[in-house]
């Protein structure tokens, strides 16, 4: 990378940082919680500021109510931006997500007031739902563009395409933002960038899947237990053997830095008529993660045996097993490297520290660009963990020189990769 090159990246990110924050404030000013999910109005309001900022058209695409609905929400609206450089080259996707999870208690400042303060440690800091996870990374992957933009106006050759699909489902599994705009072709990408933290390079993440367990028996007076089918007391022996199960799954390590081990969690239990009747029903939701390592399909087939195989000496009792979700695990695609050692480069060369490149615990819609088999990695702005961001939590924070520096190690990454390099 010459010098040079690198000098008309800050140069123009610093002559553009104060935009680039209102621009992030503006966009955490508007809420767009999931659930309820009804995230058209800020798709419309970033519609706004991005055709404000670049000299081209920003496609919209209105996912149809019905479809928003089949997948737990009330409207979703699909942003993308197109720009070629040059002739020939590959098409690079950039893609964040603006829905977020409601901002639940325990804030001390304003959810969607944007408010930055300088802090003696970190400097300007800004708090907000979803200004880390990951409204940060409409800026990050805005200003990106737009320093390549100013490198071409300033001789700099590049032969490519760079798209930004900015999504608005994340928190619903992203089978209507990025899954839908590979699936009916609107992008056909050769590579993507998805939103993920300053400090590490993401080539892989779990997967994960939820899975509804309603157990049947039959009613009956607790005077005499004898009379009903109890669907608690069979529950006890799926549960026994669901904990059992989880156990074993310690022992399932992944090879993957930054992913320990499969794991499994019950987080959902209700049932019962009253304290003095038999429970005729008992419904249960649990999460198993899926390491890269696994066959989800195999995970969940091991695991509707497992909780069949519990009741089966049981007469009277039934099950009703369904598939809530299943998010495949993120894997390094072939032709992904040159994109993790750019990354990894020039983010060593901004941060001055040390870049891992690792899987993390989490899943993503990230995956969907990967299922498609285009290479995908994630990387934005953001602190060393999601928990000091306080991503998902109260008083979520980005600092903002991260954002600065994540900015030129994105837009330096796509200059190598639209140069061939």
């Amino acid at each position: 990378m010459p010098a040079s090159t690198r000098a008309l990246v800050h140069a123009f990110l610093e002559r553009e940082f104060i935009r680039q924050v209102e621009f992030l404030a503006e966009l955490v000013r508007v809420p767009s919680d999931n659930p309820p999910g009804d995230c058209a109005p800020a798709a419309e309001r970033a519609h706004e500021l991005l055709e404000s900022l670049l000299d081209l058209e920003v496609e919209t695409d209105v996912v149809p109510a019905q479809v928003a609905k089949a997948n737990g929400m009330i409207s979703a609206t699909n942003l993308i931006v197109r720009r070629r450089f040059g002739r020939g080259g590959m098409t690079i996707a950039l893609n964040a997500h603006g829905d977020v999870v409601p901002p639940g208690q325990g804030w001390t400042r304003d959810p969607y007031g944007a408010e930055i303060i300088d802090d003696p440690d970190h400097g300007l800091v800004m708090f907000g739902r979803g200004v880390a996870v990951s409204k940060s990374d409409f800026a990050t992957y805005t200003w990106a563009l737009l320093a390549l933009i100013d490198l071409e106006k300033q001789g700099v050759p590049l032969h490519g395409a760079v798209e930004l699909h900015f999504t608005y489902d994340e928190e619903v599994g992203g089978n209507i933002g990025p899954k839908r705009l590979v699936s009916q072709r609107l992008s056909t990408p050769a590579l993507a960038i998805c939103a993920g933290f300053s400090y590490a390079v993401t080539s892989a993440h779990n997967g994960c899947l939820h899975l509804e367990v309603v157990v049947n028996g039959r009613s009956g007076h607790a005077a005499m237990p004898e009379t009903g089918v109890d669907a608690l007391e069979a529950t006890t022996d799926i549960l026994n053997a669901l904990y059992a199960h989880r156990q074993e799954l310690a022992h399932k390590r992944s090879k993957v830095p930054g992913i320990e081990s499969a794991t499994l969690n019950i987080g959902l239990i209700e049932g019962g008529i009253n304290t003095n009747v038999v429970p005729d029903r008992v419904t249960l939701r649990l999460e198993r993660r899926i390491i890269p390592e696994e066959s989800a399909e195999e995970a969940e087939s091991q695991l509707r045996s497992l909780i069949a195989n519990a009741v089966s000496s049981r007469p009277g009792i039934t099950l009703e097993i369904k598939r809530i979700m299943l998010a495949e695990p993120l894997l390094e695609l072939p032709g992904a490297a040159r994109t993790v050692i750019a990354l990894r480069t020039h983010a060593e060369e901004e941060f001055g520290v040390a870049i891992p490149v690792q899987g993390v615990p989490l899943y993503t819609d990230a995956r969907h660009y990967a299922s498609a088999g285009i290479p995908t990695v994630l990387y934005g702005a953001g602190p060393k963990t999601l928990q000091e961001a306080n991503g998902h939590g109260a008083d979520e924070c980005l600092r903002l020189d991260d954002l600065r520096k994540a900015t030129a190690v994105v837009a330096l990454t796509l200059v190598d990769l639209l140069r061939g390099n």
